[in-house]
């Protein structure tokens, strides 16, 4: 294609004997679910300016916040890659149906924090735990962890406490009893 400097591996080839993962398959235009449903129904797919099909045996785990049951009804999701797709189909319920999950996430988050930013965050007060806890989350585990990136990079000190999260959250927190 033009510009085209060197030859890139496409997702498929690097993800050879792997598995990829596909985010947001709900939101593919009708050109890429077309592509996508001959990558899964032959396992093989046409890199970008070639000639010949290359054979995958990539495991693919695609992943959507959509109904694709609701978007085949409509027409925007053809009807045979839903099918392709939903080999094993796993609910996983948002965070704020999940608040027992809380504490974990939290913890897997900082420790990852702490490293990128190389910061020393060891200790969270319970008040934010509990605010954690109140707040509903609309965007879910993503949002948890923008929240604790901003509030790390924030932070001078080793702990983190309710004045150090972002006035849309303590105001969204329970007041304290």
């Amino acid at each position: 294609f033009t510009g085209a400097v060197g030859r890139q591996p496409g997702k498929f080839a690097l993800a050879a004997g792997g598995t990829i993962f596909l985010d947001e398959v709900g939101e593919m235009s009708p050109g890429m679910q077309a592509k996508l449903l001959r990558v899964l129904q032959y396992k093989e797919f046409t890199p970008l300016g070639s000639k010949s099909a290359h054979h995958t045996d990539a495991r693919i785990i695609a992943a959507t916040n959509i109904e694709l049951a609701d978007l085949v009804a409509q027409g925007r999701f053809r009807e045979d890659l839903y099918y392709r797709l939903r080999v094993v189909n796993m609910h996983i319920p948002p965070l704020r149906e999940r608040p027992e999950d809380l504490q974990d996430l939290v913890q897997t988050l900082l420790a990852r924090i702490n490293s990128e930013l190389r910061s020393g965050i060891t200790h969270i007060d319970q008040a934010v735990l509990d605010c954690f806890g109140d707040y509903a989350w609309p965007g879910n585990v993503r949002e948890l962890e923008n929240m604790l990136l901003k509030a790390v990079a924030l932070t001078a000190g080793n702990a983190l406490t309710l004045d150090q999260l972002p006035p849309e959250l303590q105001g969204a927190c329970a007041p304290a009893k």
